[in-house]
């Protein structure tokens, strides 16, 4: 649980626009980010886990859709979130 939160506190600092900064879509998509590669390795290793992989493709199209949102806003701070997250560039 401890290193879980250091994680969070973590990816939060390295996308917060200033130090008040917990909900922008760059910190939001981050930390989705994250959780998603914790649970595709969990159902990498369990793979009759459907709810899980119900909950993974719920989170999947949350992403997507903060991506669009962030695209369409701020596309400099888009390309530098997805080249940071190492996330592919649907056009």
């Amino acid at each position: 649980m401890a290193t879980e939160l250091a994680n969070k506190k973590e990816i939060i600092s390295q996308f917060a626009r200033d130090s008040k900064d917990t909900g922008s879509s760059e910190v939001q998509i981050a930390l989705l980010t994250h959780r998603i590669s914790n649970l595709t390795q969990h159902l990498k290793d369990n793979p009759k886990d459907h709810s899980s992989r119900l909950g993974l493709l719920k989170l999947v199209g949350q992403r997507k859709s903060l991506l669009k949102y962030l695209k369409n806003t701020k596309y400099d701070v888009y390309m530098k979130t997805i080249k940071s997250l190492n996330i592919k560039n649907k056009a």
